[in-house]
């Protein structure tokens, strides 16, 4: 995404990718604020021109390699950050965008050093994730357990 105090212009318009394959959840470590050396969705900016389906294609092939086509809005989160004399870092609005893996081989790669697949019981528990994720990640396996 992008460095500390890029918001001149305002919140910047991010994608996360909510990728579940057999009942886990996809998840980068990233390398770049915000979160960075934290587990979180895969996902970046909105390129000027760019839909929120096609940033969430390109930003998880990008990330993890992955070929995917997108779905479905889940919800959107914000990202806000200040420094300690309480001035602004980083506002950034990332829309979570649903995805179906359609192929590719699972590679960390430009903003991401390591790949995992966590389930539910590692969406709660590992401490290395990050909040937002958290939240999220814990409400795509809703739908699944509450039949």
């Amino acid at each position: 995404m992008s460095a500390p105090h890029d918001t001149q212009n305002g919140p910047i318009v991010a994608v996360a990718v909510a990728a579940i394959e057999q009942g886990r959840v996809l998840v980068v470590r990233r390398t770049k604020p915000p979160n960075a050396n934290r587990l979180a969705l895969p996902g970046g900016r909105v390129e000027p021109g760019e839909t929120l389906f096609e940033a969430a294609v390109r930003e998880l092939r990008e990330e993890t390699g992955i070929e995917a086509e997108a779905e479905r809005v889940v919800t959107a989160v914000e990202e806000i950050q200040h420094d300690t004399q309480g001035r602004l870092l980083h506002h950034y609005v990332i829309v979570v965008v649903r995805c179906r893996a359609l192929g590719g081989i699972a590679v960390a790669g430009d903003d991401a050093s390591e790949i995992r697949w966590l389930d539910r019981r590692q969406i709660g528990e590992e401490p290395e994730l990050c909040e937002n994720t958290r939240r999220v990640g814990a409400s795509l396996f809703e739908p699944l357990y509450s039949r």
